[in-house]
Order: structure tokens, then sequence, then C-alpha cells
């Protein structure tokens, strides 16, 4: 091998070992008070199916409504998106049944307004 080409690769490497220490060590990035709501639509579609599947645990359609208020809008409409965006992603049957189970849930807990003529 070539002085040059060692040389080369000594600096790759002294440059990624730079970098990797002040991104990690010395200046790593801090979220602070972030919400899900912030998420990018497959994200929340993640957060909404780990509510889905607390509720499918616990029962607890309250506290599975409180946490889809983070996501932003009406508990229903963020459950309801879930379900589509998560058919569109090809989710697995049984995360389908978990977001489909906890959008029924809270349509039966939320009223539906009539549409009007």
């Amino acid at each position: 091998m070539s002085r040059r080409v060692i040389v080369f690769l000594l600096a790759l490497a002294a440059g990624v070992g730079l970098g990797l220490l002040y991104g990690w060590v010395i200046n790593p990035v801090q979220f602070v008070d972030t919400s899900p709501d912030s998420l990018r639509p497959d994200y929340k579609t993640d957060y909404v199916l780990m509510v889905a599947e607390a509720y499918a645990a616990n029962g607890d359609l309250a506290w599975a409504a409180r946490q889809l208020e983070d996501v932003g809008g009406s508990p229903l409409l963020v459950a309801q998106q879930a379900v589509l965006q998560a058919q569109k992603m090809g989710y697995a049957a049984t995360d389908l049944q978990n977001l489909a189970r906890l959008a029924m849930a809270l349509q039966t807990r939320t009223p539906v307004p009539l549409g009007t003529p």
C-alpha cells in the first residue's frame, strides 16, 4: 500500500473519530419538551399503535384517549388516520386489529355528529 493511501485512511479515520466525539460527547443534540405531534406521519402511526397495544392490555380507554390527544386533533380522528396510514404502510394484521379496536372503542365513546343535508 502506498504512503498516500495510508495517510488518506488515517486522516479519514481521525475525521470520523473527531466528528463522533464532538457529536456524541462534546455537543450532543438534546430534545427538550417535544411532543408526539411533532413526529412524522409514520412515527405518529407507530405511537398510536403503541397506545393501541397498551389499551389492548389494560383496557383503559380514558388513558388511551389522553395519550392520543398529544398527537393533535381528536383522539378518534387520530386513531382513524393511524389505521389508514398503517394499511398503506403494510402493517401486520394483528397491529391493524389493535388499531381498529382502539378506533372502534373511541367511536363508541365519542358521539359522531350526523352530517347535515
